[in-house]
């Protein structure tokens, strides 16, 4: 899988960061929050990233980060 960065918070390796892959199909790297109260799939998880994070990635458009 080829993956390439769209946006992040920050220019190190452990900031929120949102990821495109060659499948179509996103990566998102943020904390897994353990208060959450959903019932997610144990093969299935979920991560928080800032609200900023998505509003950069809409600005900058998908592709043209």
């Amino acid at each position: 899988m080829k993956v390439t960065k769209l946006v992040s918070t920050c220019d190190l390796k452990d900031c929120p960061t949102i990821y495109a892959t060659d499948r179509g199909t996103l990566l998102v790297q943020g904390e897994p929050p353990a208060d959450h109260g959903l019932k997610i799939p144990v093969h299935e998880t979920v991560v928080e990233i800032p609200e900023e994070l998505v509003l950069d990635l809409i600005r900058k458009g998908l592709r043209g980060a």
